[in-house]
């Protein structure tokens, strides 16, 4: 194998033919393992034969043709893993938002929730939203929010109490309640 793929990097057209075809069945079994997709092995080993025959010119053969072909599968099959992972998933819903927040952690606030405290947050005094940020949205203790704000324990303390106080009597007008 090693040999036909020298005589291919020479520009030998046969060899090239007879060092796929010698490898093909190996790079389907090794990619179909790795991947764990046995139908996406075909592409996967097309997309490596296109990598070595474009990387041949650089091959040496200090080491066998089939190690440098499997370490070319594996980066490809391994390029294939983070393209998809970094596609955005097709969701088979038409209330895709009803879906998103049913997925969420805990107790996290829907979308609508999140952008109506960015809100209400944005009113705040500067220092208060931050001290509220840090505590109640970060879930920083209050000694380490006050070192990242310089500031004493109890100032934190009481910008959290007043922004608390600020949101909910903000909270109540917004949905015509008498403040309280």
């Amino acid at each position: 194998m090693t040999r036909w793929a020298l005589a291919a990097r020479a520009g030998d057209r046969r060899a090239v033919e007879l060092f796929c075809r010698a490898v093909r069945d190996d790079l389907l079994r090794y990619l179909a393992r790795v991947s764990g997709d046995p139908q996406g092995a075909e592409d996967l080993a097309q997309e490596t034969l296109l990598r070595a025959l474009r990387a041949l010119p650089a091959f040496e053969g200090r080491c066998p043709a089939r190690v440098w072909l499997l370490s070319i599968a594996r980066r490809a099959a391994a390029d294939r893993v983070r393209y998809e992972r970094s596609r955005p998933r097709l969701a088979s819903t038409a209330d895709w938002l009803a879906t998103v927040e049913s997925e969420q952690r805990g107790q996290l606030p829907g979308f609508e929730e999140r952008v109506a405290l960015a809100e209400l947050l944005a009113r705040l005094p500067s220092d208060r939203a931050r001290a509220f940020r840090l505590t109640q949205i970060a879930g920083l203790p209050y000694a380490e929010a006050a070192a990242a704000s310089g500031c004493p324990i109890g100032t934190v303390r009481s910008r959290v109490a007043r922004a608390r106080q600020t949101l909910l009597s903000e909270l109540a007008l917004a949905e015509g309640e008498p403040a309280g």
